[in-house]
């Protein structure tokens, strides 16, 4: 199965990371990777939602986490059985698809059981027991198709009933002797050119009677087979081998071992193990939601790696991406951030310029690989370099996010300024959002001096309201840092009109009593034409860290 290829961004993705992420996997398409995708690893803002709304792109496929489950170790969905198809065919199927296992589903193809050899063998064991007469469920159809048997007389035909082999080999009168009190109950009765136990077995209402060596039936006979309502049918075979092919006739569902379970394509590997080791053949059937087998998974998938590789965007450091990377290989990072401590085990494409969006740089990749730019994929590019500039006017804007803007605006028609505008609005329904999601819209954790603290970052035009939410929002940024026993919390909100910025922090005191920055109100701070978290705001955070941990 060709491996499948993740695009995806920073947890709590901002506009540029989740562009970046479509843009970049248009253009590995574009260039022949069909198994590469755009995703993002939490909530979209508002002014992410009408950017791809607007342009007719579509949202990146959200990804809670990427803890190893199994949908990243099956191969492709494997061959099964349906539950009325006879052992025989089944052992034929396993036996020419070189499968030691073969999933038994039902008409709906939802699974039922697993049917492999051990099972098969179970079964042989339980129902081929000289000191006890066992049944074997049967369908006479089943038995027929197995033998290539002529079907002289039939009833109920294609019903599945538990029945009694009776091999009648000895003489009429033995024969009656040995059956003691009559002929037992939905009995399969193999008898060669014996007239006289023929009949008895049609007057005792045998449920079918099997004739040997390709014989037939009496004319006479077949009058009172079809009066008492038995079957007839005509083995080429002879007694013995009759016999023994009737085991084999009966369906596969009754075989199946149903105490291998369904694992679900979600599942994490970590509640896979202890169910794979105790499977039978060391394999678990894994299905979709609707319960229909869409894989295997061996305990020798589990050494090989899985078919899930990544392409990080707008991000370099192990702390801001989707929980669960690590287990995965990197293929490339593109960013426009400060170096974390990412490493990895083999080279890797890594891109790290100096610009204020990575939209800049994917939109140079485009240029630089010759590939044409789509519309709607130049549109969003563009968007997301306003977007992460602020419409050209932060401080980490570039020469070349500038030419790259002019660029996009030129393949698309877009009026700079007046998209810039349209962003903003979009980004104004950030306020009425709850101070939770505020919060988490586009944090990102930071480690300094071995301390983790996190920062958040929104736009807008008015602060005003978020201002009066100060007990709201504070509550929430208190909740951020006891769960993750940070340093301490904060929130930027800055005002794209005036390009100033309000800070609102909650944390431990040695950090806190440290800050000496414009005081608003307590625990709130102006911070005058600092718009950018990275370029700005970091360097003097991490002063202060240096001082609350030195």
């Amino acid at each position: 199965m060709e491996k499948l290829v993740y695009v995806i961004g920073h947890r709590n993705p901002d506009t540029d990371s989740v562009v970046s992420a479509a843009a970049y996997a248009a253009l590995k398409q574009a260039q022949g990777l069909r198994h590469c995708r755009a995703a993002r690893a939490g909530k979209i803002s508002p002014q992410t939602e009408y950017i791809l709304e607007r342009f007719g792109v579509a949202t990146p496929e959200y990804l809670p986490d990427l803890i190893p489950k199994a949908a990243y170790y099956v191969s492709e969905a494997p061959a099964t059985v349906p539950a009325d198809v006879s052992v025989w065919e089944a052992l034929e199927r396993m036996q020419q698809g070189g499968q030691r296992v073969l999933p038994i589903v039902d008409r709906n193809n939802v699974y039922q059981s697993m049917f492999h050899y051990r099972a098969f063998s179970r079964y042989i064991i339980t129902h081929i027991n000289p000191r006890k007469k066992s049944a074997f469920p049967v369908s006479i159809d089943h038995l027929s198709k197995l033998l290539g048997a002529r079907s002289l007389i039939l009833f109920d035909n294609r019903e599945v009933k538990q029945s009694l082999i009776v091999v009648a080999a000895a003489s009429f009168e033995f024969f009656k002797a040995h059956l003691e009190d009559g002929m037992p109950k939905e009995s399969l009765v193999i008898v060669g050119d014996r007239q006289d136990i023929q009949r008895y077995c049609i007057e005792q209402k045998v449920r079918a009677l099997i004739l040997s060596n390709g014989l037939t039936l009496d004319r006479e006979l077949g009058v009172l087979a079809e009066k008492n309502h038995v079957s007839v049918i005509s083995s080429p075979y002879d007694t013995s081998s009759t016999a023994m092919l009737i085991i084999y006739s009966a369906p596969v569902g009754f075989v199946g071992d149903d105490t291998v379970p369904l694992m679900k394509l979600s599942d994490p590997i970590r509640k896979i193990r202890e169910p794979l080791s105790r499977a039978p053949s060391r394999c678990l059937p894994i299905g979709d939601e609707e319960g229909k087998v869409a894989g295997l998974i061996f305990e020798g998938d589990l050494i090989r790696e899985p078919n899930i590789e990544v392409i990080m965007v707008d991000h370099n450091e192990p702390s801001q991406a989707i929980e669960g990377i690590e287990n995965y290989k990197i293929l490339e990072v593109i960013d426009h951030h400060r170096l974390g401590n990412l490493s990895t085990r083999y080279p890797i494409t890594f891109i790290n310029r100096v610009v204020g969006a990575t939209c800049t740089i994917i939109t140079g990749l485009y240029r630089e690989q010759k590939v044409p730019l789509e519309k709607n994929i130049a549109s969003i590019l563009l968007c997301g370099i306003l977007a992460d500039t602020l419409s050209l006017q932060s401080a980490t804007t570039t020469a070349t996010d500038r030419e790259a803007a002019e660029y996009l605006a030129s393949l698309t028609g877009l009026d700079v300024k007046a998209l810039g505008q349209e962003l903003q609005t979009a980004a104004n329904q950030v306020n009425s959002r709850p101070a939770d999601e505020l919060v988490a819209l586009d944090m990102k954790e930071y480690a300094e001096q071995g301390a983790c603290f996190s920062v958040s970052q929104i736009e807008t035009d008015n602060p005003g309201p978020l201002l009066a939410r100060k007990a709201e929002i504070a509550a929430a940024l208190e909740k951020v840092c006891t769960a993750k026993d940070y340093l301490f919390a904060a929130l930027l909100i800055t005002d794209v009109t005036l390009l100033d910025s309000l800070l609102f922090v909650s944390g431990k005191k040695s950090f806190t009593s440290l800050i000496n920055f414009p005081v608003v109100e307590e625990d709130i701070y102006m911070l005058k034409e600092v718009v950018s978290r990275k370029k700005q705001l970091l360097p003097l955070l991490a002063e202060l860290v240096e001082k609350a941990v030195g």
